[in-house]
């Protein structure tokens, strides 16, 4: 049997990881007031301009505000507790799941591929079920001072 699969090894891209570091840091300075671009970008090492985007597509989506003038910049919107790790993912990277056919968001059918009868497309449901449990349920809340967690 022949497989034409197109599959990224890659499971969080860079923008992804770097929205999760800019929230973290956001949610860590929440009692401060909204906090500028350029303290994030040098705080968390993330490229200004990239982050940028960034932001605005967080902000677009709902998870982040801004305030404009002195004492402006961003802030998280709702409860660093009520942003899932799931949510971010989705709305930066896309698809939590590894292949395209075993999607709940973003489903394509894969190219030669009889859904029915393949193995690798159950298994692929299983561990996108398995990732969901945890990613659903871990908020950006969870990720603050790991360190202290342990």
């Amino acid at each position: 049997m022949s497989w034409d699969l197109e599959i990224d090894t890659s499971m969080l891209n860079k923008k992804t990881q770097y929205a999760i570091k800019a929230l973290i840091y956001l949610a860590e300075q929440q009692d401060k007031g909204p906090v500028l671009i350029a303290d994030i970008s040098k705080k968390k090492k993330i490229p200004l301009k990239f982050l940028e985007n960034i932001l605005l597509e967080l902000k677009k989506e709902g998870i982040l505000a801004s305030k404009k003038g002195k004492g402006g910049g961003y802030f998280l919107n709702v409860p660093a507790s009520k942003v899932p790790i799931a949510d971010i993912i989705r709305k930066i990277d896309g698809p939590i799941a590894m292949l395209p056919c075993a999607s709940l968001y973003f489903y394509e059918r894969c190219k030669n591929c009889d859904e029915k009868n393949c193995g690798l497309h159950d298994i692929m449901i299983q561990v996108r079920d398995a990732n969901l449990k945890i990613l659903e349920n871990k908020t950006i809340a969870d990720l603050l001072n790991p360190i202290k967690k342990k």
